[in-house]
């Protein structure tokens, strides 16, 4: 027999007892709770040894309710503990005494109605507190068993997946152990390696820089090999061409489809939307795409996807049999046709169906026989409404109006559209995880919305993130082509002095021709001349006063970051003088690696003229007033059969940042004698343009032919087809040297043009020349490129040309 007793109130009596848990009696020992009051004497309850057990079981919530007692009550209390173990004839009088107070407790506490099981003397109150947090942890636990056992079925599953596709894939390639390596893992029910198959039209040169950024939003997110299918007219696949195999990142294969094959079967179609011709191609797919390809997800150009597009891709498992076009519901009142009085849209469904996100299972849309399904119904409303409005998107929902089992619902979320006349907040107000923004109004990243900041700011991190650092391996997945790329970089010696001089010449830099849109009128004669120039973003404002000097057409190739892009982009929009002159190309490389590399920007501005002639200068140079006029008509005089002649400009330099430029040859003249010009590297690099003749030059009214000579580098009008640049001269030394000796070993003629001249602006020193100037090892390797140049010259021609 055991006794407690509540000898003083205000002690912890749980915490002195845990010491004694050992002496913890059995559960069918009874025990004896004693406590007494000194004013109004004694009270016992009978406690059983399993109800003391559980005392000591639930210490935290003993010493809440003991907490709570003591605050309640006025005078305080102590709880010890006594264990009468000294003298044994103590025991017999003890046992009586405790047996006697044993039955009077329990006549007292069944006279008053209380529960004997309460051990602490609790208020109904606290025990009901005390069972509800009971229940509380039961059930916390039954479901944390319940969620292990839903993982631990879950994780079994994929690993059975897992094997099964491994297996499959084993007994195809006779390597079971390298094909699971592949394809084993998956992301959102889709296998790591399945190529997905997307599908985008684009036309123009504007439509192909704003695919850009969704490609870069595509490619961040993925973790699948992707396969464009663009549909694109013949300015955007020149554009998109190049982009994708300067880029070159794995996992990625493009097809191209012409919008002119396709044109015949949608150009009868009425169509007051701005895209036009174009905004109709999707009706088309079925036909423009492989009959082998069964299913593809159809974005617009204005789409920034925001997680990974498999997610998109693995909604094709929920198609109905006769499902097979998935869209997201017009989150616009536009098919309502309550935007004003006198509206009268398309039919649709409801709300209609947003296009600008699509899946489509190809297979099944043909069989369905679509093409004769949207014309058909295409007929019969062009002779109410006499137009689309919205381009496809109104034929799409005038099918599905009449045949509403083809089409699967697509999570809102999925196509977040910003129009004029949006509620898409209905949808993104309730779901967190955004999956793709569609910019779908005219207005673009302009649009009113009381969110577009959000919206816009997601936008701008892939408009100016730098497209390199997305040419990233998907390891487990075989990529030939980086492979290759690889180990012509693996073949260079990293201990070589000159190393990154040899390896920016097998940089791929990804460039984006005709970055803004560009238009060319050739002329009837067949002597047009453009001028090619290049430049960085700290010369950018040189473009504004090259362009008030020349009237023709321009090739200007730009070295800049994406972000850098972005800003020329903003400055070319807030210039009048560049908006209106649409005969300007612009093309852009993006930056890598340590160097300006200026003969690799020069062969790209020179590829991609439409003129017979190209009139090679640097962006420093400001030409005479009336020098493109002058050029073509010195090419009709002399009507050069010859192609092997190099026409020269003689180049001059100023001092002055503020140059009241001549508008002659004799104020030219003038100006050089009273020392306001000189002749351009006069006291720097005379070597250079010596050859011209400058003192002949003074005096001549007709073209007069020069000797070459080393280190010679004018300025000059050739033919178009010219012979590239050397690449291997990147930065500052010997761009331009190496390109005029090469012309002098193929038998070019070089012959000054007497009433031509350009003047050099001042400008501060290029981070390639502050190179050249300090570093020896600099020097040293642009000595050993000009010896092997040299010798590769050489070797190709068959000549002897020796440095001196």
């Amino acid at each position: 027999m055991v006794t407690l007793t509540h000898a003083r109130p205000g002690c912890y009596w749980p915490s002195l007892m845990l010491p004694l848990v050992p002496l913890l009696p059995a559960p069918n020992t009874t025990l004896t709770y004693s406590s007494w009051h000194r004013r109004t004497g004694q009270s016992v309850t009978p406690i059983t040894g399993s109800q003391l057990v559980a005392l000591f079981t639930y210490p935290m919530v003993l010493e809440g309710i003991l907490n709570y007692a003591k605050i309640s009550r006025r005078s305080k209390r102590v709880v010890s503990v006594r264990f009468s173990h000294t003298r044994r004839w103590w025991c017999g009088l003890l046992l009586g005494v405790v047996l006697g107070c044993a039955v009077a407790a329990t006549i007292l506490t069944r006279l008053d109605g209380s529960d004997p099981t309460n051990v602490l003397g609790l208020t109904p109150r606290e025990v009901r507190l005390a069972e509800r947090v009971r229940e509380m942890e039961q059930q916390n636990q039954l479901l944390r068993r319940q969620l292990s056992i839903s993982q631990n079925q879950l994780i079994q599953a994929w690993g059975a997946e897992g094997e099964e596709n491994t297996d499959k894939l084993g007994d195809g390639t006779g390597n079971g152990e390298q094909s699971a390596t592949k394809c084993k893992e998956k992301e959102f029910g889709v296998p790591k390696c399945e190529v997905l198959q997307i599908a985008i039209v684009c036309a123009g040169y504007n439509s192909s820089r704003s695919v850009v950024t969704l490609l870069k939003s595509l490619l961040f997110n993925r973790r699948n090999p992707l396969h464009f299918h663009m549909i694109a007219d013949a300015k955007a696949q020149v554009v998109l061409h190049t982009l994708f195999s300067s880029w070159n990142v794995p996992h990625v294969e493009v097809s191209f489809y012409l919008t002119d094959n396709l044109a015949a079967d949608i150009s009868w179609v009425p169509n007051k939307h701005y895209s036009g011709v174009f905004g109709l191609m999707k009706l088309t797919l079925n036909k423009a795409l492989p009959s082998t390809l069964k299913k593809v997800i159809v974005l617009d150009t204005d789409i920034t996807v925001a997680t990974d597009i498999a997610e998109l891709w693995n909604l094709f498992s929920k198609f109905g049999p006769k499902q097979y076009i998935g869209l997201v519901e017009n989150q616009s009142d536009w098919y309502l046709g309550k935007l004003w009085k006198s509206h009268r849209p398309w039919p649709a469904l409801g709300r209609g169906y947003n296009t600008g996100v699509i899946l489509i299972r190809l297979d099944v849309m043909r069989r369905s026989k679509w093409s004769q399904k949207w014309k058909l119904i295409a007929e019969r409303d062009l002779t109410t409404l006499f137009s689309t409005q919205l381009a496809d998107q109104d034929i799409i929902n005038a099918v599905i109006k009449q045949h509403s089992e083809i089409v699967y619902n697509l999570p809102c979320q999925w196509n977040v559209q910003l129009s004029d006349n949006t509620r898409s907040e209905l949808c993104y107000l309730e779901v967190m995880d955004l999956k793709a923004i569609h910019w779908n109004s005219p207005k673009k990243l302009k649009v009113k919305n009381k969110h577009v900041e959000f919206f816009r700011n997601l936008h701008l991190t892939f408009l100016e993130y730098d497209g390199n650092l997305l040419r990233r391996e998907l390891f487990g997945c075989n990529n030939s082509r980086s492979i290759t790329s690889s180990n012509s970089l693996a073949q260079l010696n990293e201990e070589d002095e000159c190393y990154e001089f040899r390896r920016a010449r097998q940089t791929n830099y990804r460039t984006h021709l005709f970055f803004l849109d560009y238009e060319y009128d050739p002329t009837t004669d067949g002597y047009d001349v453009t001028l090619v120039a290049t430049l960085s973003m700290d010369r950018l404002q040189m473009v504004e006063q090259l362009l008030t000097h020349w009237d023709g057409p321009v090739s200007l190739t730009l070295y800049m970051s994406d972000a850098e892009a972005q800003q020329f982009l903003s400055y070319t929009q807030s210039s009048e003088i560049i908006a209106t002159r649409k005969n300007v190309a612009y093309h852009v490389v993006y930056k890598e690696g340590n160097f300006y590399p200026v003969n690799f920007l020069r062969n790209v501005g020179v590829q991609h003229v439409n003129t017979p002639y190209v009139f090679l200068t640097d962006i420093d140079f400001l030409p005479m007033f009336g020098l493109y006029v002058y050029l073509r008509k010195t090419l009709q005089n002399i009507h050069p059969d010859d192609s092997k002649k190099a026409w020269v400009v003689p180049a001059f330099e100023t001092q002055r940042y503020r140059l009241s430029f001549p508008r002659s040859k004799a104020e030219l003249l003038n100006r050089l004698d009273m020392g306001e010009l000189f002749t351009f590297r006069y006291h720097v690099w005379t070597k250079g343009h010596a050859p011209t003749n400058f003192a002949k030059w003074r005096t001549a009214t007709t073209p007069y032919k020069v000797p070459w000579e080393q280190d010679f580098e004018p300025y000059i009008v050739v033919r178009k087809d010219v012979p590239e640049y050397d690449t291997r001269f990147v930065g500052f030394g010997w761009n331009k040297v190496s390109h005029i000796m090469e012309l002098h070993v193929m038998g070019f003629e070089f012959i000054v043009l007497p009433n031509a001249f350009i003047i050099h602006m001042p400008h501060a020193p290029s981070l390639d020349i502050a190179k050249f100037r300090t570093s020896p090892q600099y020097k040293r390797c642009v000595k050993i490129l000009k010896r092997e140049f040299v010798d590769d010259v050489n070797q190709k021609h068959n000549s002897d040309i020796a440095l001196q």
